[in-house]
């Protein structure tokens, strides 16, 4: 039985959650606003996201500002929210935008700009243009799983629970208002039908969860049981020159990171680098000075970098070659998660020097 979507728009009204880039009842949604904050929330959390979304609109209220940027301020700005590609695509999907006017109105013309797939179409078209189309996100996908009882382990599942969940908006009072209703299905995911302890009690759609009636629902969905993520190496080396300044390189723009800036360092290995090994990537000859180890886990790998610390002596003509980089302030530099944490732990050991 398909749960009545006016059940749950009425608990929205009520228990919608007011977030910075979430129009007010009665207002229509800002399309630039909608793209933004989804392009942000992929695979990061709202509480994460306010932040970097209000500082974003600060420096680019519109489509156009951010077009008109250039892509390594784009990058500063985005450091430390993590999965790069994505900020690239911002830019680059920003640039199409502006030159179109304005952002497509249909899940087909969204679906053509890049890094929009078929889940961030659906969610702008939904909420921004009222198109009557299920986004499934994560939310989604766990409170499909649960008023269906579809057991069936993710990855696996999900073609079925994109089936299911499309028929969540075919009754009438979800069709008359399609972007309140994916929002409506977004806070229920995010504030009762919770992955862990949900609140069943207070679900407006409690009546008609089979997961509920059949006991299982805290353990829906269920996941295929997860590999173990294998350790990467490395070493990085953070020089620094009389000014203060410190060595960095920008990564290839296409890989892990891309079009990041980086400390020179060693290859990534599936074994750990002797420090005669890892000394022979240095910019220069040294001395070095072993600082400690960095540790950041990425979605397929944990990471394990030593650093090595320098300071260049004044007036020093090291010779560095320029694969390595040129000596920069870090402030305005666009320094990943780890490559922050690589700064840190150096930061530390040169200030005692």
């Amino acid at each position: 039985m398909t749960p009545d979507a006016s059940d749950l728009l009425r608990w929205y009204d009520t228990h919608r959650r007011t977030l910075p880039w979430r129009s007010l009842p009665g207002h229509r949604p800002d399309p630039y606003a909608v793209w933004l904050s989804e392009i942000m929330l992929q695979q990061t959390t709202v509480k994460a996201v306010i932040a970097y979304y209000e500082r974003f609109l600060t420096y680019y209220p519109t489509v156009q500002d951010l077009a008109a940027a250039p892509q390594e301020d784009v990058l500063h700005l985005w450091a430390g929210l993590g999965y790069y590609a994505r900020a690239r695509n911002l830019h680059a999907c920003a640039k199409r935008v502006a030159e179109l006017g304005q952002f497509p109105d249909t899940v087909e013309g969204l679906l053509k700009l890049p890094g929009i797939g078929a889940y961030t179409a659906r969610a702008i078209a939904s909420i921004a243009f009222g198109i009557p189309v299920v986004p499934v996100d994560g939310n989604v996908e766990r409170v499909t799983s649960r008023l269906f009882a579809i057991e069936d382990p993710l990855p696996a599942s999900r073609p079925l629970l994109a089936r299911q969940a499309a028929l969540l908006n075919h009754p009438k009072a979800a069709q008359k208002r399609p972007s309140d209703f994916a929002q409506a299905l977004f806070d229920l995911g995010a504030t009762i039908c919770t992955p862990r302890n949900p609140s069943c009690l207070t679900c407006p759609w409690r009546p008609s969860c089979q997961g509920h009636a059949k006991g299982v629902a805290s353990t829906l969905p269920r996941k295929a049981p997860k590999q173990a993520r294998p350790t990467r190496y490395g070493a990085h080396f953070i020089l620094q020159d009389e000014t203060g300044h410190i060595l960095m390189r920008k990564r290839p723009e296409k890989g892990l990171l891309g079009g990041m800036d980086e400390f020179p360092g060693t290859a990534w290995q599936s074994t750990p680098w002797t420090e005669k090994e890892a000394i022979a990537s240095a910019p220069f000859l040294g001395p070095w000075k072993a600082c400690g180890e960095v540790t950041h886990v990425f979605t397929h790998f944990t990471l394990r970098l030593m650093i090595y610390t320098a300071t260049l002596p004044a007036g020093h003509n090291a010779g560095i070659d320029p694969s390595f980089g040129t000596f920069r302030s870090t402030e305005r530099a666009a320094l990943p998660g780890v490559m922050k944490k690589c700064l840190a732990l150096a930061v530390a050991d040169l200030e005692t020097r």
